[in-house]
Formats: C-alpha cells, sequence, structure tokens
C-alpha cells in the first residue's frame, strides 16, 4: 500500500498542502478530484518523488519511502504519466516504448498497447517522438509506454489534458486494462466525469482533503461544493507551483 501520512507542502510563498493524509490500496482505481489551485499535482510530484515534502511521510508497504528519488521509486514499480509530456529528438516509438532494447517485448505487444490509446501500430511505431507529434498523441504514447511497463502504481497527471472527445472512452479503456493487470492507478483531475470512473476518490480544495469516499459520492460533493466556491470567486488558478 503507498501512502501519504501527514503531508505538508510550502513554497517562499505560501503553503501548499495542509496535512494531506491518502492510502492508496493494491488493485483499486483512484482519483484526487478538485479545482485549480486545489494542489493535485504537487499531491502527484511527491508521491512520484519529484518534489519532497516540507513535512510528513510517503511510505510504501509501511516503509518510510520519502528521501527516496524518482528513479528509486520507478524501481519499486511506481510510475507517472506527466500533464505535459516530454518530447525526444531522434527516437522512434518503437524504441521509445521499449526504452531502447531494455525492455524484452514483441511486435504484438506494443501494437496492441498502441491501439488501447488510440494510435495504429502501422502508422505510430516508426514515427519520431518529437515536435511533430501534436500534444495528444505524445499523451497517448505515454499512456502506451505505462501500459507496457505495467507499474505496481501508475500515477496520471490529468491524463485527458490535451486529448479530443475521446478523452473518456480512452481513460475508461486504460482504467479497465489496469484494473485486470493488477495495477493501482492514481489519476488527478478536475474533471467530474473522468473521476466517476474510478473506484475511489480524494476531493481536495486549497491543499486540504475535505472528502473521501466511493467516486460517486465523492463527485456529488464536488458539484455542490465546487458550484458554490465558483459563484463566489473562491476558488483561484495557482495549481502551476
Amino acid at each position: 500500500m503507498l501512502c501519504l501520512r501527514n503531508v505538508e507542502y510550502a513554497n517562499d510563498e505560501r503553503k501548499i498542502l495542509h496535512s494531506v493524509n491518502m492510502a492508496f490500496r493494491n488493485g483499486i482505481t483512484y482519483s484526487i478530484l478538485g479545482p485549480n489551485g486545489a494542489g493535485k499535482s504537487t499531491i502527484a510530484r511527491i508521491l512520484m518523488g519529484e518534489l519532497k515534502p516540507t513535512s510528513g511521510e510517503v511510505l510504501l508497504d509501511e516503509e518510510d519511502i520519502t528521501g527516496l528519488s524518482v528513479t528509486e521509486r520507478a524501481k519499486l514499480g511506481i510510475s507517472m504519466v506527466w500533464q505535459e509530456p516530454a518530447r525526444y529528438e531522434g527516437i522512434t516509438v518503437r524504441d521509445y516504448l521499449i526504452l531502447g532494447g531494455k525492455l524484452r517485448i514483441d511486435r504484438d505487444e506494443i501494437r496492441e498497447a498502441l491501439e488501447l490509446v488510440g494510435l495504429p501500430y502501422e502508422l505510430y511505431a516508426r514515427r519520431f517522438v518529437d515536435k511533430s507529434l501534436s500534444g495528444g498523441e505524445r499523451k497517448r504514447i505515454e499512456l502506451a509506454s505505462l501500459i507496457l511497463l505495467k507499474p505496481r502504481y501508475a500515477i496520471l497527471d490529468e491524463p485527458d489534458s490535451g486529448l479530443d472527445i475521446t478523452a473518456g472512452e480512452l481513460i475508461e479503456r486504460v482504467l479497465d486494462y489496469f484494473q485486470r493487470c493488477g495495477t493501482t492507478v492514481i489519476l488527478i483531475t478536475h474533471h467530474e466525469e473522468i473521476a466517476a470512473k474510478t473506484d475511489f476518490s480524494y476531493f481536495i480544495c486549497a491543499g486540504r482533503l475535505l472528502k473521501k469516499g466511493f467516486s460517486r459520492e465523492v463527485v456529488d460533493y464536488y458539484r455542490r461544493t465546487c458550484g458554490r466556491c465558483l459563484l463566489t470567486g473562491m476558488v483561484e488558478d495557482d495549481d502551476k507551483n
């Protein structure tokens, strides 16, 4: 089980997270739901090890991994699809997916992963992962790479960002695949219709955990609560920290 225990985070300007406690059990799909500025991406980056909390702990199977790097956590089976996918000059999609040959994966597995995210193998396997690809295509390729890795924990930071109107169907297929593989998904989103596709949700606002529970119940609460906040102008767009 992956946990956040009393996690707080602050930068030079303000406090972003306030004593956040979350637990992610094996084989369940989770969403961290909240408006822009809630601190959702900060939580994702702390789970992955890109950021270190100001106080509190990140635990994996009751072992403290707070001080471990991104690479060290990846070796423990924690992987992440970033909100803004990276570009790589001079490497094909196929080579990117097999980590330059480090993964022993045959063509059929690559084909299945690409088609699962809506990219035909024949059209994309030999293309380069560079600026010729759209943001949506790069997001789909990153999702395919995570599918092939089959991590123990998959953190998806705004996976529908940059995708077209079929994003909901794509996310549903990916969630179903990971659940069948036993991967625990932690999905970061501000879209309630995306959060509703997961099993369990945490609703966070202004860096505080306000509600947790079955996703449909949390989504209903989110709609009521954030609807009032937006009308009174209480939500600020400051999630880019």
